[in-house]
């Protein structure tokens, strides 16, 4: 396996990033850029000019990570070359199906014998994640490894734009299926997040979108703790993400990624079920930047050469402001040398749970999967 890391910039244009691998026929190449790089279209034929043939799979960010700088404006990318690993592209568009039917038609688009993971790239604004995983799950089964990432639009929540093959655009979700016993695919995701304030009964809720906390509009009491914080909705609202303990034992983080003040509600980006447990939660820069290394002692891989995609949520971007990159740099210390990282931060981060090792939407952590050969 072989990886060729490189970075556009708006002075310096395209460059290589190393530790980087010598190589100009890939099996896909994975991108990531941010909203408001000029030329797009441009950019993206010219990285494309690079590697003909390889399919081009990335998404808007709200931030992009590679090696142990993280750029705002920029595009990175990772052309990958394997041995032994045959790789599938797939993508579906939304329209107007349910996002548990969009996952299943999106399982649908890969052959199913031999698949061993599976890295999922959706729109950030226009689905529950939650479904998503769920209806891939329905088709692939538990056999199958599911990582991935909601794509971001800076703080903004209003579009974000996913690409496979093809010009980015909105509504879609696209995978890139890794098949046969040579594939090592390894994940961790990890938090930091500490709960305070008192806990509350979710007692109205329909999916992602929150109706009412102790029989009280949820947006009105979310609104007393934000204070001066309110205009700024929804993107202040990243700032105390909300700790959810579900009627089954299991507990996830959910983000805001959007409110409608007219209902009084407001819009997870996964599910937030009837009679679970919420809690605000705040961040300490020292509790996030370890969780990320965390994370990367789950996700660390065996042998000296390999992919790690680290996908960070765009809260845990905004509570670090100019300290951000020391999270990219605690996993990078922990994949070691060997590592080629690259990434972005998400509007949420697919990963199977550390405790349960079910496949899950999460929010506000720091999620890396790691691709190698044996």
């Amino acid at each position: 396996m072989r990886v060729r890391q490189l970075a556009w910039t708006p002075g310096q244009g395209w460059e290589d990033f190393g530790p980087s691998d010598d190589l100009s026929r890939a099996d896909f190449v994975l991108y990531f850029f941010g909203p408001g790089v000029p030329d797009l279209t441009d950019r993206l034929a010219e990285l494309a000019e690079r590697f003909p043939g390889a399919p081009l799979v990335g998404c808007s960010t709200g931030g992009e990570i590679i090696g142990e700088e993280v750029f705002d404006g920029s595009i990175v990318a990772a052309a990958v070359s394997f041995d032994a690993t045959p790789v599938r592209i797939a993508k579906v568009e939304i329209g107007d199906d349910g996002s548990r039917t969009v996952g299943r038609r999106l399982a649908a688009e890969l052959p199913g014998d031999g698949l061993r993971g599976l890295f999922v790239l959706s729109d950030g604004t226009g689905i529950n994640g939650s479904d998503l995983i769920r209806g891939l799950q329905e088709v692939l089964g538990a056999g199958v490894t599911i990582t991935g990432g909601l794509a971001g639009d800076g703080a903004d929540f209003r579009i974000t734009h996913v690409g496979a093959g093809d010009e980015p655009r909105s509504g879609r979700v696209a995978a890139i299926g890794l098949y046969g016993d040579a594939v090592t695919v390894g994940h961790g995701s990890y938090g930091g997040w500490q709960p305070f304030g008192p806990e509350r009964r979710i007692t109205g809720s329909a999916g992602n979108v929150l109706h009412t906390l102790d029989n009280q509009p949820a947006l009105d009491l979310y609104k007393r703790y934000l204070g001066d914080l309110v205009p700024e909705l929804p993107g202040s609202a990243l700032l105390f993400p909300l700790r959810i303990v579900r009627p089954d034992g299991g507990e996830v983080v959910r983000t805001v990624v959007g409110t409608d003040d007219a209902t009084n509600t407001m819009v997870f980006a996964g599910d937030v079920p009837e009679g679970s447990i919420a809690q605000l939660m705040r961040a300490s820069f020292e509790k996030l930047i370890d969780g990320a290394g965390e994370a990367a002692g789950m996700a660390a891989a065996p042998g000296e050469t390999h992919l790690a995609i680290l996908v960070s949520c765009i809260g845990r971007k905004l509570v670090l402001g100019q300290r951000v990159a020391e999270e990219v740099e605690s996993a990078a210390d922990i994949l070691g040398g060997g590592a080629r990282t690259i990434g972005f931060y998400s509007y949420g981060e697919i990963s199977p749970h550390a405790r349960t090792g079910a496949c899950e939407l999460h929010n506000q952590t720091m999620t890396i999967t790691t691709i190698g050969e044996r």
